[in-house]
């Protein structure tokens, strides 16, 4: 019973998103939620409650916030990870997300391709970085890696 059952982001703060950012979205949360992979591994001899989790995902004070509860509603973990790591990614996948978006509208399917594919392979970094950052905290597996990056991308967008 290890996943998550229940994802929010807190982009109270932030700007709104543009129609692009806004479908990434949906379509991240939409997947995460039909199937993920998201354990607490034990920590110190201290029980780890088991999922289904919820999970809050913020932006607070330039880091990224987990904040991680069972399905009733009690405390489970939290790690607090600093954005640095992840801004180079971010910063490439905004700009080759803008280059898809563009292509989508103008270029034949083959172009369209050539950048999909070079997307996915800076999401799939993003995803990389991700489980690195989670080690000890968090098990996640590549899947959902990915669409918790889309979401954390989401977030930065607006910071």
């Amino acid at each position: 019973m290890s996943y998550i059952a229940q994802i929010e982001l807190d982009d109270r703060n932030l700007p709104p998103p543009t129609p692009e950012i806004e479908q990434e979205r949906r379509v991240a949360m939409f997947d995460l939620l039909e199937e993920n992979s998201f354990s607490l591994p034990n920590r110190d001899d201290r029980v780890v409650p088991d999922g289904p989790y919820k999970i809050a995902l913020s932006i607070q004070e330039k880091r990224l916030v987990f904040d991680v509860q069972t399905e009733d509603g009690s405390p489970a973990a939290q790690f607090i990870m600093s954005l640095g790591p992840f801004r180079q990614v971010v910063k490439d996948y905004f700009a080759i997300c803008k280059s898809y978006f563009d292509a989508v509208k103008n270029l034949p399917p083959a172009q369209i391709e050539t950048i999909d594919m070079a997307r996915r392979g800076i999401h799939d970094e993003g995803a990389r970085i991700l489980i690195e950052r989670l080690e000890g905290k968090a098990e996640v597996d590549h899947d959902t890696a990915r669409r918790l990056f889309t979401l954390i991308c989401v977030l930065h967008f607006g910071g």
